[in-house]
């Protein structure tokens, strides 16, 4: 083994030194860049569920109406047989899909989830309350797909 000396020690030291803070500052870059690959493959995903949601709410909202005519059949007694069949898969489907139908008679009115086009007071009532539907209203998850049409009536 040859001797070392103090100025190839020292120049072996600063070379060291270089290198480490070399390996810091591209461990660094390396962190930073895996942190941001991560944050954007959460705003992918999140982006990607979100189109997702609004297509099947929109596809959901074009079925409303047809929605609308089998709640009217199905008051007159016209779904039976094939065709009662056919509504309740339909139903079925809608509501895998995340649809929820609301508004009944006697749910407390609130103006965020249901549309007033008529008004009347009475004495059986302690809040506004809805007393006639006209049009169900549906929700997709949390989201308002269209408000329920009611009749409301207030306390005297």
């Amino acid at each position: 083994a040859e001797p070392v000396d103090a100025a190839t020690s020292s120049t072996l030291g600063a070379e060291l030194e270089a290198l480490r803070v070399d390996l810091d500052e591209r461990t660094r870059d390396l962190q930073r860049v895996t942190a941001e690959y991560a944050n954007y493959r959460k705003r992918v995903d999140r982006d990607r569920a979100t189109v997702a949601e609004q297509a099947t709410g929109s596809v959901l909202a074009a079925l409303l109406p047809i929605l609308d005519d089998l709640d009217r059949a199905r008051e007159h007694g016209d779904l039976v047989g094939p065709f009662g069949s056919v509504a309740e898969q339909l139903t079925t489907v809608v509501g895998k899909l995340g649809l929820t139908p609301f508004g009944e008679q006697g749910d407390p009115f609130d103006p965020t989830r249901h549309e007033a086009v008529a008004h009347q007071t009475s004495g059986e009532v302690t809040e506004p309350t809805c007393v006639q539907i006209m049009r169900r209203g549906y929700q997709l998850g949390e989201r308002l797909l269209r408000p329920a049409l009611v009749a409301v009536a207030d306390p005297e």
